[in-house]
């Protein structure tokens, strides 16, 4: 997933009256939201979440701050500390001893050693569902981090069995959804008529594996005269793997819109993937959020997130992924009622802030021994 451009969602206020609760011992993140990458933007919707739970959140940037950036977590009350180089870390505050967490970063994994010699205790939250080089690296010599945090259950299943291998304990692990704040992308439903265009499209990172070779045969196989589409981030290389995209799709580059804009803009969001596994993919939360349908590939997290038939649709194979995206082009009663019920699952369910707040309380809890 990448969020474009666009101010994330902060009230005036929303956080003033949350101080750091007594007793409650202070996370320290290692890395630093951004509008790119669903690991930085799942990183922006949990510190707020943090905060509104009142616990102390300090950030260590790899390894300068985006002002922009810092000036929202400020507004958060959430602390910055630019060290500008890890030789540094001995000197931020509180750090020595304290749990640290990283999101998917490269940075950490290049220098946990630092972190371990001051005594840290470190949680990592891997985004893919893979195992990094450097993981293996960092294994082999210092073993396990003290705890892990997996998104869904598949992408627990893709990893659980490797990180075995070096010594990982079940009762380290634990299964928590990426935090979403439902209310930075409104529910606005695109209105659809019948003989008017229908949008489809999707968002992604520019990466080869996440993009399939199929697409435009895909896309062209949905039966709708009027179909048209939009897709984001797009560049030379896709175009190379994927072919010269259609005359009725329009191709955006990276940040040519924010997320929230560009999911306004769809009737319905059609992923298809080229080989990359989706663990919990951001967009889909997105679009589930925005109102727009989801006609996803029957398999990885996605069976997780949406209920076939009832908050989206799953398909199987090609053919089946042109056949849905078409039978909501013609159906705007089934697409609107997949829209209302797919942002109530999330609302109640898959994004249940309350929910997902005490699965983070349940693993702080133990490291409070």
């Amino acid at each position: 997933m990448i969020q474009q451009n666009g101010s994330p969602r902060v009230q005036e206020g929303e956080f003033a009256a949350v101080d750091n609760t007594p007793g409650v011992r202070p996370i320290y993140v290692v890395g630093y939201p951004s509008h790119v990458g669903g690991a930085d933007t799942e990183l922006w919707h949990t510190i707020k979440l943090w905060r509104r739970k009142g616990i102390p959140v300090h950030l260590i940037p790899t390894w300068h701050a985006h002002p922009e950036w810092r000036d929202r977590l400020n507004a958060i009350g959430a602390t910055t500390h630019e060290v500008g180089d890890p030789n540094r870390l001995v000197d931020v505050p509180g750090l020595a001893g304290s749990m640290v967490i990283s999101f998917c970063n490269g940075e950490f994994l290049n220098h946990v050693d630092k972190f371990r010699e001051l005594g840290c205790r470190t949680i990592w939250v891997n985004c893919m569902t893979w195992i990094f080089p450097k993981e293996v690296e960092h294994y082999e010599k210092q073993g396990a981090f003290d705890a892990y945090v997996f998104q869904s259950a598949f992408q627990r299943q893709s990893l659980l069995p490797r990180l075995r291998d070096f010594h990982v304990r079940d009762e380290q692990c634990f299964q928590i959804h990426g935090a979403f704040d439902v209310e930075e992308f409104p529910f606005t439903p695109l209105a659809h008529r019948p003989g008017k265009p229908f949008v489809v499209g999707r968002i992604a990172r520019p990466d080869l594996d996440k993009w399939s070779s199929n697409l435009w045969p895909i896309y062209n196989a949905i039966q709708y005269t009027h179909k048209t589409a939009r897709v984001m981030a797009w560049d030379n290389r896709l175009t190379q793997k994927c072919g010269s995209p259609p005359d009725w799709v329009e191709t955006l580059t990276a940040n040519a819109e924010s997320s929230k804009t560009f999911m306004q803009s769809l009737h319905c969001m059609l992923p298809v993937n080229g080989g990359a596994r989706e663990n919990w993919p951001r967009s889909g939360l997105e679009a589930m959020a925005s109102g727009v349908p989801v006609v996803a590939q029957n398999d990885w997290g996605w069976q997780e997130m949406i209920e076939h038939g009832v908050t989206g649709f799953l398909g199987s194979d090609d053919c089946e992924l042109a056949h849905f995206a078409a039978m909501l082009a013609h159906d705007e009663e089934l697409r609107l009622r997949i829209a209302l019920q797919a942002r109530q699952r999330l609302v109640d369910e898959l994004a249940n802030s309350e929910r997902i707040a005490s699965q983070w309380d349940a693993l702080f809890r133990t490291f409070s021994s």
